[in-house]
């Protein structure tokens, strides 16, 4: 079996958590977006810690949290992409770049699901944040993955 096909093979559950960690990116990156148009969590939960907001200071605020979670989806997706090619192409430094991406995706998700807002609630919707987690849990199976493989 020529070099090439060995190396994609012990690659393979690797690339799957990533193929599936960057799926789980768009989901967290997209579902804001339908929640916005639909069961409105996010504006439910400003709602609720600012009694006193009017509706369009409140679709305000979820305006800009859309506008975070859109970057913050984006980077992702990219970091994710990078990966990918990385790993494909069988770049010394993947697992380094695996790890980073993780480190930074766990402080964003943890920040998402532990920061307070002025309210004393956390600033982002519980359902939100959680979302943020999930991308996080595929990046922790590719980097052991990745580390393994070493």
């Amino acid at each position: 079996m020529p070099q090439t096909a060995t190396r994609h093979a012990s690659l393979r559950p690797a690339l799957a958590a990533m193929w599936l960690g960057l799926a789980l990116t768009v989901l967290a990156t997209g579902y804001p977006f339908l929640d916005n148009a639909t069961t409105h969590v996010l504006a439910d939960h400003i709602r609720a810690g600012y009694p006193t907001y009017s509706t369009a200071e409140i679709d305000e605020a979820v305006g800009l949290y859309l506008m975070i979670l859109s970057i913050v989806g984006s980077l992702g997706l990219v970091t994710w992409l990078v990966t990918i090619r990385a790993a494909r192409s069988g770049k010394s430094w993947t697992r380094w770049l695996a790890l980073a991406a993780l480190l930074a995706a766990a402080c964003i998700a943890i920040t998402g699901l532990t920061m307070r807002d002025t309210s004393g609630d956390v600033g982002l919707a519980p359902l939100l944040a959680w979302l943020q987690v999930l991308p996080c849990v595929a990046g922790a199976a590719a980097v052991v993955l990745l580390w393994r493989r070493q």
